[in-house]
C-alpha cells in the first residue's frame, strides 16, 4: 500500500460526494428548525457541539473504533451491532441508524466489497441490524483507511450531515456552515487526544435531538427522513 493510500481512502469515504445515503437524514435538525429552536448559526453551532460532546465522543467514537479493530471478526461485529441496538432507545433513532447503515453497506457491496456483501446478507436475514456507526468502522477498515482517520471521518461526517441539512433547510448559508465546521475542528482535535471509550463504558446524552427525531413525523412539511 502506498503512503498516500490511507489518506486518499479517507478523502473518498468522508466526502459528501460518496453516495452513502446520509443526505436523507437531518437527525432532528429539521424538526428543531421548523419549531424555531434552531433558527440561526449560533443555535446550530451549539446543537452540533452538543452532538459531538454528548454522543460522538462518548458513544459513536467508541463504536467506530471497536468495529474497526474487529473488522475481521463478523461475530464480534454482530455483537457490537447488538450492543448499539440495545443502547439506542428511541425507535426513530434506531430506524435512521439502520437505514443509513444499510445504505452504506449497499454502496460498498456495489463497489465489490465482499465483507459488505456478507454482512448485508445477515441484515437481510434479520440476523444483524446494520447500525450506522458499526458499519462505518467495519467497512472503513476494509478500505485501507487508518484507524485514526476512521474516527476523524466519523466526526466529520456527523458535522457535515447536520450542517448540510441546515443549509438545505435555509437555516444557514454555506459560509456560516464552513465557519461552524472549522470551529468544530478544535473540538474534535481535543476529543481525539483522549483514548476512545471502551464498549463497556459507552454513554450518550442528547435528549434534544432524540426528542426532535421522535416529533419529526408531526411537522407539516418534511424534506428529510428524520
Amino acid at each position: 500500500m502506498s503512503k498516500a493510500a490511507p489518506m486518499l481512502a479517507a478523502l473518498q469515504h468522508g466526502d459528501s460526494f460518496f453516495p452513502s445515503g446520509a443526505a436523507s437524514f437531518s437527525w432532528g435538525v429539521e424538526t428543531l428548525a421548523s419549531e424555531g429552536v434552531v433558527s440561526n448559526a449560533q443555535d446550530l453551532e451549539a446543537f452540533v457541539l452538543a452532538q459531538l460532546k454528548g454522543r460522538w465522543a462518548s458513544f459513536d467514537r467508541g463504536v467506530v473504533s471497536a468495529a474497526y479493530r474487529n473488522a475481521g471478526d463478523i461475530e464480534e461485529i454482530r455483537r457490537i451491532d447488538s450492543l448499539v441496538e440495545a443502547q439506542t432507545l428511541a425507535i426513530e433513532m434506531r430506524d435512521g441508524s439502520h437505514r443509513s447503515g444499510l445504505a452504506l453497506l449497499q454502496m460498498h457491496e456495489k463497489l465489490g466489497n465482499e465483507c459488505a456483501a456478507a454482512y448485508r446478507n445477515l441484515v437481510r436475514m434479520s440476523d444483524a441490524n446494520g447500525n450506522l456507526t458499526v458499519m462505518q468502522g467495519f467497512l472503513w477498515a476494509t478500505t485501507g483507511m487508518s484507524a485514526d482517520d476512521a474516527e476523524l471521518v466519523s466526526a466529520h461526517s456527523l458535522c457535515v450531515g447536520l450542517l448540510g441539512a441546515a443549509v438545505r433547510l435555509g437555516t444557514i448559508g454555506h459560509v456560516e456552515a464552513q465557519k461552524i465546521l472549522e470551529s468544530m475542528h478544535t473540538v474534535v482535535d481535543g476529543i481525539i487526544d483522549l483514548p476512545p471509550p471502551p464498549l463497556e463504558r459507552l454513554q450518550a446524552f442528547t435528549p434534544m435531538s432524540e426528542i426532535a427525531v421522535m416529533r419529526h413525523e408531526t411537522i407539516d412539511s418534511r424534506l428529510f427522513a428524520n
